[in-house]
């Protein structure tokens, strides 16, 4: 065997990537070779040593907004130079199922940029592979059926077996450059929700009055986004929309308020858009008849305010909500409310493979 040792490096909100790792895990130690899984929420860059003996390096991740979540990023450009090491990528998309037609999800960004990242710190980059495991994204859409998922994961299963023993064999595998023509186009869509769209994602969700103040979606969020305020949870900037805690809460009690970021949008475009619209006539500046630099210039004053509008009316909501009338209308205006809007849960599977958590 080319390898003796095999590093995976994973992160993950639901449950997808971190079965994905498991599965390449499982392959390496089938064939002979020593594999450690490392979860890097409770991985400090420091810890991370050059390995005497021959290693293969990978990191497993899910897609947030066609881009790499922000904590996997952080640790890739942490991480130790390394020259000619062996890396590869694996990242989970949000795959859909249309009757017996797979649907695939799309990377973005987020294999070539953590390839570039790996790259440029001396990696060798011997396999890049797109996961089409079922989308989570409860803010969204509804969880897929029980038995759509087990489908997905059992493609998926094989897809994954096939690539981890190609790699160890010592060939390469570059699933990912064929979906470029589709991923290259979404660059812009990456870096604006990585730069604007996940804070806004991040001021979506709610804790209703059926939360018993358990806090486990305090103790679980991996990036110690949530905090407790006014006796309730309270989603700050730095939350990554990775589901684990509308999926997870054992009350069900976390929500997606729809009807309230309709509220904010209406408010917005509306009311507010045109009052600034009309003080500027006063003073004669008509974006219309101006430069595109101004008028560049002002959608991002625009993007500016919408995010102001978002935090300040979110903390007003927030402390408003112990208010049964407000708590009551913020609830039923969520579709994430109803039984039809699933959860989503991962299946369990090679629960005994060696991680390190």
């Amino acid at each position: 065997m080319k390898y003796k040792q095999v590093l995976i490096y994973y992160f993950s909100g639901t449950g997808n990537a971190k079965n994905a790792a498991k599965w390449i895990a499982e392959t390496a130690d089938e064939s002979g070779i020593e594999s450690k899984l490392i979860n890097i929420e409770h991985c400090k860059p420091i810890e991370i040593q050059k390995e005497k003996c021959k290693i293969l390096v990978g990191f497993c991740t899910p897609t947030h907004g066609f881009n790499v979540p922000p904590i996997m990023l952080k640790f890739i450009s942490q991480f130790p130079k390394i020259k000619n090491a062996d890396a590869f990528i694996l990242n989970t998309r949000g795959g859909l199922k249309l009757h017996k037609l797979f649907l695939p999800g799309l990377s973005g960004i987020a294999q070539l940029l953590p390839a570039i990242m790996l790259r440029i710190k001396g990696f060798r980059i011997v396999g890049m592979q797109p996961l089409d495991l079922p989308s989570n994204w409860i803010i969204l859409h509804p969880g897929l059926r029980k038995k759509v998922v087990s489908s997905i994961y059992d493609r998926c299963y094989k897809i994954v077996r096939i690539f981890a023993g190609q790699l160890i064999n010592g060939k390469r595998k570059y699933k990912a450059l064929l979906s470029l023509p589709f991923d290259l186009p979404l660059i812009p869509i990456a870096v604006g929700y990585y730069l604007v769209g996940r804070f806004i994602l991040a001021k979506t969700l709610f804790a209703n009055n059926a939360c018993d103040n358990c806090n486990a979606c305090i103790k679980q969020c991996p990036v110690n986004a949530i905090k407790a305020t006014s006796n309730l949870p309270f989603w700050t900037y730095k939350c990554e929309s990775c589901m684990r805690c509308i999926n997870k809460c054992p009350q069900r009690a976390i929500q997606t308020a729809h009807g309230y970021v309709v509220l904010v949008l209406i408010a917005f475009y509306t009311f507010l858009i045109p009052f600034i619209l009309t003080i500027m006539k006063e003073y004669n500046i008509e974006i219309e008849n101006q430069s595109e630099l101004l008028a560049y210039a002002f959608s991002i004053v625009k993007t500016i305010i919408f995010l102001l509008l978002m935090f300040a009316s979110y903390w007003l909501v927030h402390r408003i909500m112990k208010s049964r009338i407000v708590n009551w209308v913020i609830t039923y205006s969520s579709l994430s409310k109803f039984k039809f809007w699933r959860r989503y849960k991962s299946p369990r599977k090679m629960e005994n493979i060696n991680t390190i958590e």
